[in-house]
């Protein structure tokens, strides 16, 4: 993704950061400063707030910015190449440019600041700037307190991830706040988790009782490659401890938030084992777990999310209610995954042709009376075998040259025989699909009538009130009678208006929606397929578009009728001749449709062809070529007449 496009996504992502590195504070978009500390006073106010989402102020130290400053601020990163490349390895996305690496340390000046002097700063130096000194004489004092013992934690647990205690904490970037004792667990050598180990902590530090030191890390990540057992994914570091104490393997998130950055580094590369995802039991952690699956199966990686909490919170709560129950669930997990392989061969030795015979002879059965559905043009359909079949169809053209109107000519030509017709507008508005049906109803009838071609009204003609005044009877009376036309069969097209969120998911559950509520089985139009909702806003153009014939192959598949995707083309091939490399931003739409099917200008690609002249010609003289036909002759070139101001195509 180039630096521009990164910069704008990631500045959507300032709420999940903060959150991740401080805790809310009373009022809306209200946090804790990780700056400052302020916020943890008596009344519980927070002085650091949010604003729209992309902005951030704090009112006690009057620092300000967008995440990138915020990082910079708490990475100690000064320049804002530094910091995009920074925000870019926190959020998963990948920038194209290749920024100044940022420091591998933190300011030793920061250091200095901490409370637990004797501690911290015999960790700091500028010859050791990294936090493992600083790990292994919090790691010396942990006998000074019981509270691994008392969240369900063994002695073998401590000294494997190096748990550490310091009596008097601070914040690195809050030195000002209130000391505490803290529970240290290691993240990676420059982070890492501090937990309030009170009992009972003030009401007005309770906010901060979790903190986050330096940039949130995946905790344990190396089990994604070298444990020999089903990996639980968890959100907090505690949770993922607490899975090993009862002898399963974790990893934990940090903050549901980073989930990007487990995404991210598993697009590099696969886990050993599969994934359980985990998260915490509350409305939340059901709604990040649900977005990490739908992400995890799209990696193609073999994955189940469950609960195995009962009613506790987490997996920490629940080794504290029940140690037994949660080890009797984690060691269930081999049993998932044996069961789902015992399911996947089920599957797999369903696949044999001898499971199908029976079904394949219904088929041909069934379609006696639903053989195939003609598309109103008799010679298209003589190149179609009759019509269309269950499949997918893929129109494309140059702008302006008369797709969309050729495919909801098509459309009506078919609800005008009765059957029903999805049309997905993703551009176009209801009422302009309509107009410009009536619009070459009002020529048809005028052609058909051998009357003057001058009444025919244009879309707009049909829609702008303020004209009728100045129509002749005729006129009128000739809109009312195409009106009158198109009701005839508008019971059988349906149209649905999209902005952007309609994607293959919608389309899939209208279509089931459809035959659920009609008893009928319709044709699909999407128009176009280039601006259908992305299936992962990750991904690229082409990647989304690739995925998104795909599904909609799967479609035409899964309820047996043609699917038609209109296709905008690359602007190299706008003087040539249609082929199929002129197809915008998919390899898919080559392999995976059925029929591919171009429009150009009668003469494209010849010596001295001239696109502007041939566009001004009424009518136009426009050639459908058939570039694919999967079950038929490929290369054949249909005629037709092309009005485009009354949206009408004529068969020559």
């Amino acid at each position: 993704m180039d630096r521009s496009e990164a910069r704008d996504q990631l500045k959507e992502n300032l709420t999940g950061y903060v959150e991740s590195i401080t805790q809310h504070s009373k009022g809306v978009n209200m946090y804790v400063c990780p700056l400052c500390g302020s916020g943890t006073g008596g009344n519980g106010t927070g002085a650091f707030s949010i604003k729209d989402g992309i902005s951030w102020k704090c009112f006690s130290c009057g620092q300000g910015g967008d995440i990138f400053d915020l990082i910079g601020k708490v990475e100690g990163l000064g320049e804002y190449p530094e910091q995009l490349q920074r925000a870019g390895e926190l959020f998963g996305i990948s920038i194209d440019s290749n920024p100044a690496p940022r420091p591998e340390y933190h300011n030793p000046a920061k250091t200095e600041r901490k409370t637990d002097k004797a501690i911290h700063i015999k960790a700091y130096t500028e010859t050791q700037p990294e936090y493992l000194g600083f790990f292994l004489l919090a790691h010396d004092r942990i006998k000074d307190t019981d509270y691994p013992q008392r969240r369900g934690l063994s002695t073998a647990t401590v000294d494997r991830f190096k748990l550490g205690y310091v009596e008097r904490w601070t914040h690195p970037n809050a030195p000002n706040a209130p000391a505490s004792p803290r529970l240290i667990v290691p993240t990676s050598p420059n982070s890492y988790f501090a937990r309030d180990t009170r009992e009972h902590i003030p009401e007005e530090q309770k906010a901060f009782a979790k903190s986050k030191v330096g940039s949130v890390q995946l905790f344990n990540k190396k089990a994604l490659q070298e444990a020999d057992q089903p990996i639980f994914i968890v959100e907090g570091e505690l949770d993922a401890l607490s899975i090993f104490e009862v002898g399963g393997e974790a990893v934990a998130l940090g903050s549901a938030a980073n989930k990007n950055a487990l995404i991210a580094l598993l697009e590099r590369e696969k886990p050993s084992q599969p994934l359980i995802v985990a998260l915490d039991n509350d409305v939340a952690g059901e709604k990040a777990g649900a977005e990490l699956m739908d992400a995890l199966k799209a990696l193609d990686i073999k994955c189940f999310q469950l609960n195995p909490y009962g009613d506790a919170k987490d997996a920490n709560e629940a080794l504290m209610r029940n140690r037994k129950a949660l080890t009797a669930t984690i060691a269930g997990a081999k049993t998932i995954q044996n069961e789902a392989d015992r399911a996947r061969k089920e599957k797999y030795l369903q696949t044999a042709a001898i499971y199908h015979i029976q079904g394949f002879v219904d088929g041909i059965a069934e379609s006696v009376n639903t053989p195939f559905v003609p598309t109103g043009f008799p010679k298209l359909d003589t190149t179609l075998d009759g019509g269309l079949y269950e499949g997918l169809y893929i129109m494309g053209a140059i702008s302006s040259l008369g797709k969309t109107t050729l495919i909801a000519q098509i459309a009506d030509q078919i609800a005008q025989a009765g059957t029903d017709v999805l049309i997905f507008s993703l551009e176009m508005a209801r009422s302009e699909i309509m107009a410009k049906s009536i619009s070459r109803h009002t020529l048809q009838l005028t052609l058909a009538a051998k009357g003057d071609t001058r009444n025919a009204k244009t879309a707009r003609g049909i829609t702008t009130g303020k004209r009728y005044d100045r129509y002749s009877k005729t006129e009128t009376e000739l809109i009312k009678e195409a009106v009158n036309a198109y009701s005839a069969y508008a019971q059988h097209l349906f149209i649905s208006e999209g902005v952007g969120d309609i994607g293959a998911p919608q389309i899939r559950q209208t279509v089931e929606e459809h035959i659920l509520f009609t008893g009928h089985t319709p044709i699909v139009i999407i128009d176009y397929l280039q601006i259908l909702s992305p299936y992962n806003e990750r991904y690229s153009d082409k990647q989304n578009t690739d995925k998104a014939v795909l599904e909609l192959k799967r479609i035409s598949r899964d309820f047996k009728l043609p699917i038609i995707g209109i296709s905008s083309f690359n602007r190299a091939n706008y003087k040539v001749a249609v082929t199929m490399e002129a197809f915008k931003e998919s390899g898919a739409i080559e392999y995976s449709s059925d029929i591919l099917m171009g429009l150009q200008l009668e003469g494209a690609g010849k010596d001295k062809f001239d696109v502007d002249e041939a566009k001004k010609k009424n009518p136009r003289e426009v050639e459908l070529v058939i570039l694919k036909n999967r079950n038929g002759p490929t290369g054949d070139k249909l005629g037709f007449r092309y009005y485009p101001l009354f949206n009408y195509f004529q068969e020559k």
